[in-house]
């Protein structure tokens, strides 16, 4: 009762706070934004570095770049729905829930993850090469009871962000706006293809206040409909034209490979994604998962240090675009390594095997059979932690792309099984495979990286 009162005291202040914060961006007066970090810091207080809070205060200086970027957010999505996406999933999902999984880690003695990955199922009516779900079985959902028993599960561990993927999400809309709306002190983020979202879904949206798109796209419609399958990018503009119409926020998705690396982060494409009003991206290396993988697809490491300079290039606090961009591999840096294995997140496929990683199939426990709190306690999850971080240079952050050794001691000495429900593959045929790559990408990782810490 202390704690709910409490956090019920807390939660009116930074809704007070923002709500008076967007008001004065629509009076262009930009203390709001500093009056938003001011609050994160007292909220969350040194779960981030100092020096993180005053770049933030100085980056929504007037005419910043992010005080541009956040009046474009204020100017062109409804007002109540930025404010319940932020009470949803920054307060409560990043804010109280990294610091309250923190502590009840420490009381519980295991790891909690303040985000959890789940596919609702494996189904979709895309097959793109590539995808991580591409080798799942297309017969596979989480029931209802099973999403709405591990979403109350994870809250009662201080888990309030969720991301689902798949398999594709949408084909579950109905379930996903339920599942939604029953807690929406939640936030759920849904990486979509983006061809199922419709005028109900987006008028559900509003009415939970808590859900927000990450959209695939491999850049323009030859490049796209290639890995995707002939209209699916004409598909992807009218969903986005869709959701800006309702004034609704998204961002994209995309997996960069050798052969878009460059296209989808010049400047043409950039502008083309920001006139179409999106947010925010997501990167992620093209991951060689899979016994039929397409090695051909894999970067080569003069594009792995191209993306590492040019993400940081467009995000930053001068110049680039007004987009903000995160490259899941290059960006461990900022996180202290690899951040899966139940540290910061986890992943449950549509079978509910708990795996450490979207894209690190084996386990040794299942949702089924076990409580949320007791498959985050499972050997592949002990060793996993026990070996991070997998290396102390961060751009080389992966048990699998850049350690390939260290996934096959994990899985062998935690006994965890294959996932992949259609063609098992062996963890030792794995490490072998990325091996070359791992090889090749050290001296380079090396040398950005020892660069990187004498500008410190």
């Amino acid at each position: 009762m202390e704690y709910s009162i409490a956090h019920a005291a807390e939660r009116k202040a930074f809704e007070t706070v923002l709500s008076a914060a967007l008001k004065k961006a629509q009076k262009n007066d930009d203390n709001g934004y500093v009056d938003l970090v001011n609050l994160a810091e007292k909220t969350i207080g040194n779960a981030w570095p100092k020096e993180a809070y005053a770049r933030m205060r100085t980056a929504f200086g007037k005419d910043g770049k992010y005080t541009q970027y956040f009046d474009r957010i204020a100017a062109t999505v409804d007002q109540k729905y930025i404010k319940d996406l932020f009470m949803s999933m920054v307060y409560e999902g990043a804010m109280c829930g990294y610091r309250n999984t923190q502590k009840m880690g420490k009381k519980l003695g295991v790891k909690i993850p303040w985000t959890i990955l789940f596919d609702p199922t494996s189904a979709c009516n895309l097959h793109c090469t590539g995808c991580w779900a591409s080798e799942y079985s297309r017969q596979l959902n989480l029931s209802n009871d099973d999403m709405e028993k591990l979403v109350t599960e994870a809250n009662e561990l201080g888990i309030h962000f969720f991301v689902m993927t798949g398999g594709e999400p949408m084909t579950r809309k109905n379930d996903i706006l339920k599942l939604a709306k029953n807690h929406k002190d939640c936030g759920f983020m849904l990486f979509t293809n983006g061809t199922l979202v419709d005028q109900a879904f987006c008028d559900g949206m509003k009415e939970c206040g808590n859900i927000i798109f990450s959209i695939s796209i491999e850049g323009n419609e030859e490049a796209t409909d290639a890995r995707r399958g002939k209209g699916t990018f004409a598909k992807v503009m009218a969903a986005m034209d869709l959701l800006r119409k309702n004034k609704l926020p998204y961002g994209t998705s995309i997996c960069y490979t050798k052969a878009n690396c460059e296209a989808v982060t010049s400047d043409e494409f950039y502008d083309f994604l920001i006139s179409k009003g999106v947010l925010f991206s997501w990167y992620f290396h093209f991951m060689p998962v899979g016994k039929d993988t397409d090695l051909t697809l894999v970067p080569t490491v003069e594009q792995r240090k191209y993306m590492y300079k040019r993400i940081r290039e467009v995000r930053g606090y001068t110049g680039g675009k007004q987009i903000f961009c995160m490259d899941f591999q290059n960006d461990g840096q900022f996180v202290g390594g690899c951040i899966a294995g139940g540290k910061y997140y986890c992943h449950i496929n549509p079978a509910g095997d708990m795996e450490p990683c979207v894209f690190i199939h084996y386990s040794n426990a299942n949702i089924h059979d076990k409580s949320l709190l007791e498959c985050l306690k499972q050997p592949i999850f002990r060793e996993y932690q026990a070996n991070q971080p997998f290396n102390e240079n961060h751009l080389r952050p992966c048990p699998m792309l850049e350690n390939p050794e260290k996934i096959a001691a994990i899985v062998h000495a935690s006994g965890a099984h294959s996932t992949d429900m259609t063609d098992p593959e062996d963890v030792d045929g794995l490490s072998a495979k990325v091996k070359p790559y791992a090889d090749a990408w050290k001296p380079e990782a090396d040398k950005l990286w020892a660069a990187d810490q004498n500008q410190k």
